[in-house]
């Protein structure tokens, strides 16, 4: 079909209102857009086959997973580009409906029915979960969840992550490695929990075993570390052996609700709360607070939102849904904070350290795309570009403010009010030579 990305370019106009942000590419190998940017390259009409049956993101999603839809270019600036007409817009396929009843609009649906193909819609990509296990958030379900986000193969975190296996926001000095940067992080958490030797650890959802294999090796902490993932648990139980840390660190396939083993002298959650869901946030906090000690620490380090206006309308990305993190849900620090409070902690500290996030998941991507084609071997093309495309677009949000990140400190404060910190806010800061 003769100029089809100029037919593309139109009828994305016309739809969507405003001037398109991003140059086309076609399959025919036609172009049109503005000049001098990043290209959307549509390499199959099978795309538009997917937009038409699940417009707004979901549908790009699919297209982008099945490799139909490519970057040429700037990955970061078209996904900022295209974020006003996506995310920030909140396409669904709700509001394409009521649009095409405009009739200005109708003709362009026929288009767009030319361009696409032959019906029905393709079936969307392998790397897509729809789980059926149940209620949201149950023990059952969640490990579910856990098992499709983390048990796709250790040697493929292994090069996204690099060597430290942290899987969470470093802690970035003006220059460094990510490795430097992540050991920061580890050393941070430790330092604002007070970690000495002999304390007891519980972290919950401890991955590959970074900071349990940290706080005792660096602390001589004795450290319980708990999650759902059981390829996570196998290698981290390899690397604390190969430390001869085993005298100290015990790895657990353990959901954090069935913990009954305290109380612990502190307690680290780094990036596992995201994973909590609203509903049990409350049961979260409780759970964790009565596992500590009275004068115990948390320090609970979790992404955030922007608050909603009407927060009833908060809905989680479908394509983080569906490829990335299902039943994953992220709430403002104001409400994980007083989640905490209501659980009886007293809430110390809070440190907002988002724009460091984007600096990590920049540096995760550099890692995937350094090694492309073996990542592909490891899982699949398709992950891969799940991969890509999740972290580059997160990366953009940190970096907009979309989303945020932070580190809140939390005590078990005792009945007389003695919390343990020291008086100066922030002490931690002062890196101790150890």
């Amino acid at each position: 079909m003769a100029d089809a990305a100029s037919r593309l370019t139109t009828l994305a106009e016309d739809l969507l209102g405003v001037p398109l942000p991003v140059r086309i590419r076609a399959w025919d190998g036609s172009e049109a857009g503005p000049p001098g940017g990043p290209v959307l390259v549509v390499r199959h009409r099978r795309a538009l086959r997917r937009l038409m049956w699940k417009p707004g993101e979901l549908g790009l999603a699919r297209a982008w997973v099945a490799g139909e839809l490519d970057v040429e270019g700037d990955l970061y600036e078209a996904l900022d580009r295209l974020a006003g007409l996506l995310w920030e817009r909140g396409a669904d396929a709700e509001g394409a409906v009521r649009s095409v009843r405009d009739p200005r609009l109708r003709a362009a649906a026929r288009t767009l029915l030319q361009l696409a193909g032959p019906w029905p819609p393709p079936r969307p990509p392998a790397e897509e979960v729809r789980l059926r296990t149940g209620p949201l958030h149950t023990k059952r379900r969640d490990k579910a969840v856990i098992s499709h986000h983390y048990d796709v193969g250790n040697d493929f975190y292994e090069l996204v992550l690099g060597p430290s296996m942290v899987y969470s926001c470093a802690y970035w000095s003006e220059d460094g490695t990510l490795e430097e940067a992540q050991t920061a992080k580890l050393d941070l958490v430790c330092r604002k929990l007070a970690l000495k030797e002999g304390d007891r650890l519980l972290d919950v959802g401890c991955g590959w075993g970074s900071m349990a294999i940290h706080a005792a090796r660096k602390y001589g902490a004795r450290v319980v570390g708990v999650t759902l993932s059981t390829e996570q648990a196998a290698y981290a139980r390899k690397r604390i052996a190969d430390e001869g840390l085993t005298d100290l660190v015990e790895i657990r396939v353990q959901d954090y609700r069935d913990v009954r083993d305290g109380p612990y002298d502190a307690i680290s959650s780094i990036g596992m709360a995201e994973h909590v869901g609203q509903v049990r946030y409350r049961e979260y906090a409780g759970e964790l607070y009565a596992l500590l000690k009275p004068g115990g620490r948390l320090l609970n380090h979790q992404i955030s939102r922007r608050p909603e206006t009407n927060e009833a309308a908060y809905r989680v990305d479908d394509f983080i849904d569906r490829y990335v993190f299902p039943d994953g849900e992220l709430a403002p620090v104001g409400r994980t904070t007083s989640a905490l409070e209501e659980a009886g902690f007293e809430v110390r500290d809070v440190e907002a350290i988002r724009e460091h996030y984007a600096l990590t998941l920049r540096q995760w991507v550099a890692n995937l795309e350094g090694r492309w084609a073996e990542a592909g071997r490891l899982t699949s093309p398709g992950r891969a570009r799940v991969w890509r495309l999740y972290m580059a677009a997160s990366a953009v949000s940190f970096e907009r403010n979309r989303i945020g990140v932070n580190q809140i400190l939390a005590v078990r404060t005792p009945e007389d009010g003695v919390s343990g910190l020291p008086l100066r806010p922030r002490a931690w800061t002062e890196r101790p030579d150890r």
